[in-house]
């Protein structure tokens, strides 16, 4: 039986849950890596249709290659932004018993780069902060998207993380 996206999700999050005392320890230390993910004119124009952002430069490649200095389509810079859930979900470990994690909000964002249509992109994090609370853990993250083949990244941002626990934090 394949998997839902859901269980997928779930499956990949307990494949990299640490110990407390070993996600302490990431404060300050290297950064995790996701694989790269594909950013195709199919992602962009489903991102159009929720967001009903449909400006040509996102969803019209003849338009955009003609009249923007980009050489056709690009992605939204939202898109880009929400693409640091999934990428997150590829790189970041997660903390043994933690019942869910929500986004807490970001102290700085920056659309650096355009990301084409067709480019690959991956994410990159580095854990900055650690604010342990009775049940739950606020991380903050220097965040950044890459654009393969490309000097500039397309996003740097302060991301901010929650986890919750069912039982106060040891």
């Amino acid at each position: 039986m394949a998997l839902t996206s859901v269980e997928e999700t779930e499956r990949r999050l307990k494949e990299r849950l640490v110990s407390l005392e070993t996600y302490r320890g990431h404060v300050g230390g290297e950064a995790f890596t996701s694989d790269w993910l594909v950013v195709d004119q199919g992602m962009i124009d489903r991102f159009a249709e929720a967001t009903h952002d449909f400006q040509f430069i996102h969803v019209d490649p003849d338009r955009a290659r003609a009249e923007s200095p980009f050489g056709g389509t690009i992605a939204h810079g939202f898109l880009t932004l929400s693409l640091l859930s999934t990428l997150a979900y590829d790189a970041l470990p997660g903390v043994s018993g933690t019942k869910m994690g929500v986004n807490v909000g970001f102290d700085k964002v920056r659309f650096i780069s355009p990301v084409k249509s067709g480019a690959r992109v991956r994410g990159v994090f580095k854990m900055t902060a650690l604010k342990e609370r009775a049940v739950s853990l606020q991380t903050s993250w220097e965040a950044t998207i890459e654009i393969e083949g490309s000097i500039k990244p397309a996003l740097a941002a302060d991301w901010i993380t929650l986890a919750i626990f069912d039982e106060p934090v040891g």
